[in-house]
């Protein structure tokens, strides 16, 4: 699909000061929450285009194809947007189990419990062997 047909649906997207919109990616099957990230136009038109999950990178400054580096790519299978247009949800098949940089499944693996934040989910791959480069 060329750019002028996808400006469209894009348009409709209300998008921050930044041009970003933060994007939810939940299991397509479990529903569970397994991280969040951020997308520009060009990403989430890639994503559409490419059926996995790419993201923007805010601390490096440019896209990020979910799984470039890990191999745990995110396929996705539905994109919805929120009522108000300002979030995006990917449902998704997370490849190889891990969503997180940590080596979890999900990157919301604490829990606040008598005022303290406590982990609650295990590693379940060192990040040093998942990564070429050091975390």
């Amino acid at each position: 699909m060329s750019e002028s047909a996808n400006s469209h649906w894009l348009d409709q997207i209300t998008w921050n000061d930044q041009g970003l919109v933060p994007a939810i990616a939940q299991d397509q099957d479990s529903h569970e929450i397994l991280m969040v990230a951020w997308m520009n136009r060009e990403a989430l038109s890639l994503t559409v285009a490419e059926g996995r999950a790419v993201y923007w990178s805010r601390s490096r400054k440019k896209l990020w194809h979910k799984g470039e580096e890990s191999g745990h790519v995110q396929i996705v299978s539905e994109i919805r947007l929120d009522c108000d247009s300002d979030v995006i949800i990917l449902k998704i098949e997370q490849l190889g189990g891990i969503a997180c940089h940590t080596g979890r499944r999900s990157c919301f693996f604490k829990v606040l419990k008598d005022e303290k934040w406590q982990v609650v989910e295990p590693v379940l791959k060192d990040p040093k062997t998942i990564y070429s480069q050091s975390i």
